[in-house]
């Protein structure tokens, strides 16, 4: 049976019912419900492992569920038993401390930090989680220093690993980062080019639960009546599934509108 820390970094691993239910789950936003799927099996590194980055992703998607993905995260690290177990679960555990932080929950920039440099030490320079790794610092470098020339850096790094391992959905996260880069600095056709690119790879995978974010990162970089049509398909989407993800409802709902 094969697993996979999910969290922005593969999809369906194989025919595996197992993966293919959790997959599906998780694309509609359904990560307690995923997680719960993985419970039984959890007391082994990959799945107490994947059952973490599903937890962890909720948090970052709804800004709740803290005490839950900590649990879980606790577990992973306890079963990990070897340098590659140990350096994804420290990846997770920065990303738990990097959520916290850009969501303003509680400010973790630190542990972010030496957590993502724990599993730099911990992964070896070519093994697949490297990629997912180097995306997420990158998010750091962007959202946290404040550095977007560090970020690009960290991006195209990851973006060159996920196209080396097959890592499609993070392919998604890659170009939707470095096109937002390139409309901050006013480069409107790359933007345009990697905010399509994202788009179209979570519309294929079927990836519900990110396919508004991608359209209203895409809306930014059309000029009407363009940007209009794809921020209410946004919209749409957004309402679809309650009002996820949360940090979106500031672009997408009018101050008078309830935001689910």
């Amino acid at each position: 049976m094969a697993y996979s820390a999910m969290s922005g970094s593969g999809t369906i691993s194989g025919d595996d019912p197992l993966q293919t239910a959790i997959w599906r789950l998780r694309s509609r936003g359904c990560w307690t419900d995923a997680a719960a799927l993985l419970a039984p099996h959890a007391t082994a590194p990959a799945p107490a492992l994947q059952r973490a980055a599903l937890l962890v992703e909720r948090c970052l998607f709804t800004g709740g569920g803290w005490p839950e993905a900590e649990d879980a995260l606790r577990s992973a690290e306890a079963t990990a038993q070897e340098d590659h177990e140990r350096g994804a679960a420290a990846c997770e555990r920065g990303h738990l401390a990097y959520a916290s932080t850009v969501l303003g929950v509680r400010d973790r920039a630190d542990e972010a930090r030496s957590a993502l440099g724990r599993a730099a030490a911990l992964l070896h320079p070519t093994a697949p989680g490297r990629a997912l790794l180097d995306f997420r610092r990158g998010l750091v470098a962007e959202h946290l220093a404040g550095s977007p020339q560090s970020a690009r850096a960290a991006y195209r790094r990851a973006h060159a690993a996920a196209t080396a391992h097959g890592q499609t959905l993070l392919l998604s996260f890659t170009w939707r980062h470095l096109a937002g880069l390139a409309l901050r600095d006013g480069e409107l056709a790359e933007a345009r080019h990697g905010f399509t690119e994202s788009l179209r790879i979570r519309e294929e995978l079927g990836y519900l639960v990110g396919t508004a974010p991608a359209l209203a990162a895409l809306a930014d970089a059309e000029p009407e009546p363009e940007a209009t049509r794809l921020r209410a398909e946004a919209a749409r989407l957004f309402r679809l599934l309650g009002g996820v993800p949360t940090w979106l409802a500031d672009q997408l709902v009018p101050p008078s509108a309830p935001a689910v």
